[in-house]
């Protein structure tokens, strides 16, 4: 049941933080069916991140609290993920701009290219902390700010994307259970954020 403490009796710190490992590459499965509807990766990290916030806190939760959160998160958040593929674009235009040796282009290349960056780590952590009653252009906006006021933790997300990237290029299925190690990253920066 949702919002239980689950406690384990005799668990020893190692079967915890592995048991945590463990439901991090299993929600990375979760978050990659979730995505397959192309623009709802969004709300597919926001019920990954939400689950892993119950997980970490000892309280229940399973498949039927992911979907149930990932049908809430995806009202609002298909938008996040049209506009995250529109951003997408717009840094593809500027790459053949590059690649076609338009004067200036190797600037604003380079400019989509940080910025996207800084938008996938903002998405990231604006699903890190959404709750079912958040509105996703507040949440993005927040996050923004939080992205560059916070340049470690931004940093640690983006780290967490190449191993990503990274595992990927080495062996695609590994991509997948990796995606849930990027929530569980983009939770712990939003916490450490918010200890400071």
């Amino acid at each position: 049941m949702a919002g239980t403490r689950v406690k384990a009796r005799g668990e020893s710190a190692f079967a915890e933080r592995f048991g945590v490992f463990a439901e991090c590459l299993l929600t990375g499965v979760w978050i990659a069916v979730a995505s397959l509807g192309v623009v709802t990766y969004p709300a597919a990290f926001a019920a990954g991140a939400r689950h892993l916030r119950r997980r970490i806190a000892h309280e229940g939760g399973g498949w039927r609290e992911f979907v149930a959160d990932f049908r809430t998160a995806v009202r609002g958040g298909w938008l996040a993920g049209l506009a995250g593929w529109a951003a997408v674009a717009a840094v593809w235009v500027d790459v053949q701009a590059v690649r076609a040796g338009i004067p200036g282009g190797p600037l604003v290349g380079a400019v989509g290219v940080l910025a996207l960056i800084g938008l996938v780590v903002a998405g990231l952590r604006a699903a890190a902390v959404w709750e079912p009653d958040a509105r996703w252009r507040t949440l993005l906006a927040a996050a923004w700010r939080r992205t560059v006021l916070d340049p470690a933790g931004s940093f640690l997300i983006i780290a967490g994307l190449a191993v990503v990237a990274l595992s990927a290029w080495f062996a695609a299925p590994l991509a997948v259970a990796v995606l849930g190690a990027v929530a569980a990253a983009a939770v712990a920066v939003e916490e450490r954020y918010r200890h400071r």
